[in-house]
């Protein structure tokens, strides 16, 4: 069983910069004055685990009035997971669920077949100037779990498990890690934390999962040495014995990964998928926008407005995002 800091008093002693796999620098871009860094998928790793895309959002710093408004637009394949450091969104789906996400908080939305969702910034927090920092990611859904009924979870920070130790804060936001298991219901072997370390605090990587990841949000962490500050993701080697340090500042990361997925994924706008006629598909069926009749509906209480379809490149083809 992999270290439980709650439980040995010694943090395993190992790592090396050549356990490290991949270190990925996330692009930035600008979506009306609010920063997203897209780690997942990169050029040179597409997925860890059945992790398939990973945005930091922000930190921003809105004005009374202003907000974020991410229209209703559709999923399938995956589960969305929304987490927040600071800030609130307020999550409406297709299914008709309405809920408030708070910091330590977990949304969890199983797409399957197909689900439509907003993420908004409610209108009472839109009444003063208000944050806003967090994680989004999304988790392949295996072949069996791909045309499920879409589904929604919200799990309150407090339950959900923590463990503690020489320096470490650890929130086991979904799947199993260190002796632990988060309560979000899932379908392939996975883990995934929020990490608070304090100045040089020892973090072993869990042992037992065959992908690896870390993405560093504030501070910065140590491997052997070398130094790698906020806004990087590092994926390890399978199998290596990892053990990452706390800079002289602390540090907060996300730990990631799990079982890879037994064949490929494909990626495209909102959609993954196990081929590419799953992802044409749904992408008639968005654009044909047949609301009553077809395989996606809008959130019955954001209705108004939507993302349409974006324009295919020429002989565009979904992206192969095995890793």
């Amino acid at each position: 069983m992999s270290w439980n800091p709650t439980l040995e008093p010694q943090c395993p002693e190992a790592g090396s910069l050549d356990s490290i796999e991949t270190l990925i620098i996330p692009r930035a871009r600008d979506i009306g004055g609010f920063e997203v860094r897209r780690a997942l998928p990169a050029p040179k790793r597409q997925m860890v685990g059945p992790f398939i895309f990973f945005d930091q959002a922000g930190p921003a710093e809105f004005v009374t009035g202003q907000g974020i408004d991410v229209r209703p637009h559709p999923h399938i394949g995956l589960g969305t997971v929304t987490y927040l450091y600071r800030g609130e969104f307020q999550h409406r789906d297709s299914l008709g669920s309405n809920q408030i996400i708070l910091p330590g908080a977990v949304n969890w939305m199983v797409a399957g077949r197909g689900v439509t969702h907003s993420e908004r910034t409610s209108e009472a927090t839109r009444q003063a100037p208000h944050s806003l920092f967090g994680i989004q990611t999304w988790v392949a859904l295996p072949d069996h779990a791909e045309d499920v009924e879409p589904s929604f979870e919200h799990h309150a920070r407090e339950t959900l498990p923590e463990l503690e130790h020489d320096g470490v804060h650890l929130r086991l936001i979904l799947g199993s890690a260190y002796g632990e298991k988060a309560p979000v219901k899932m379908f392939s072997e996975m883990f995934y934390a929020d990490v608070t370390m304090q100045p040089d605090a020892l973090l072993p990587m869990p042992d037992d999962h065959e992908d690896r990841g870390l993405y560093v949000t504030e501070g910065s962490v140590v491997i052997a040495g070398q130094s790698f500050e906020a806004g990087r993701m590092l994926v390890f080697r399978p199998g290596d014995r990892m053990t990452v340090k706390a800079g002289p500042e602390g540090a907060r990361l996300m730990i990631l990964g799990g079982e890879t997925m037994p064949g490929p994924r494909y990626i495209w706008w909102n959609f993954v998928a196990s081929s590419p006629e799953r992802i044409e598909q749904a992408k008639d069926e968005w654009r044909t926008a047949d609301w009553e009749n077809g395989r996606f509906t809008l959130p019955p209480d954001d209705r108004d407005e939507f993302i349409t379809m974006p324009e295919d490149p020429p002989n565009a083809r979904p992206r192969n995002a095995g890793s």
